[in-house]
């Protein structure tokens, strides 16, 4: 089994980039092969652009064609191919990010934008369970300064998994066909004590240690809808309705 973490923080002494080390340690226990993307030591170039093909582009750049072309003719640059194969190659994605403004750091969303590309990863039709990572795993490992009480059906933010961070969850994990276990967050961890940053640590050892336990978040299923992506109950009672006018 393999497990690709990509890894976002500035600074390599960093709370979350301790709990990578602990991400890595816990795979590589459990019989994983581990490899690792620390994206600002790596100096990644988070911007795409038109650069990032090898082959004539048109200009405007429509870039998920551009992506469907690269990948088909491997004209993709080699920082986005090297990062390609490695997620490809993977049974597991981790992603560890320390949570800014609701979101991920630019530096990994440039990564997604740049590398789960149009063709290997999802298309119009593909998606979802249909989706190029159909059957693999995805863990988001997150710290942030909110307490946990602050995140809830009722609570002052609303709901984590689908409500502040869906877009991460579903609509980029989980469009591209991951089945995405439940994430493991470190509430409040910049201002803790370093003895409750060593309990998170802990915990975490054991959220990892569980993987294959772990619940899976609830993802839609192209299953339940048409060639146009209408719900199927909703496209038959359209289909019956038209019959009328």
């Amino acid at each position: 089994m393999k497990a690709h973490i990509v890894h976002a923080h500035p600074e390599g002494g960093s709370f979350t980039a301790a709990m990578r080390d602990v991400v890595v340690e816990g795979l590589g226990a459990h019989g994983y092969e581990v490899s690792v993307s620390d994206l600002y030591a790596m100096n990644f170039n988070p911007l795409i652009s038109k650069k990032d093909f090898m082959h004539p582009v048109e200009v405007p750049v429509a870039f998920t064609k551009e992506q469907r072309r690269g990948w088909k003719d491997r004209t993709l640059s080699d920082d986005i191919m090297e990062e390609v194969e490695r997620v490809l190659a993977a049974d597991l994605l981790v992603l560890t990010f320390p949570i800014y403004w609701f979101s991920m750091p630019a530096m990994m969303k440039g990564w997604v934008d740049r590398v789960l590309l149009a063709g290997p990863f999802y298309s119009g039709r593909d998606m979802y369970d249909r989706g190029g990572m159909a059957g693999k795993k995805a863990l988001v490992v997150a710290s942030l300064g909110g307490r946990e009480h602050m995140f809830g059906l009722d609570s002052l933010h609303g709901p984590m998994a689908d409500g502040m961070l869906r877009h991460i969850f579903q609509g980029t994990l989980g469009v591209v066909g991951y089945d995405v276990v439940a994430p493991f967050l470190a509430y409040h961890a910049p201002y803790v004590d370093e003895e409750a940053r060593a309990v998170m640590l802990v915990q975490l050892r054991e959220h990892v240690a569980d993987l294959d336990r772990l619940p899976i978040l609830p993802m839609p299923s192209l299953s339940g809808f048409d060639n146009r992506f209408r719900p199927l109950a909703a496209s038959s009672s359209s289909d019956q309705d038209s019959s009328f006018t």
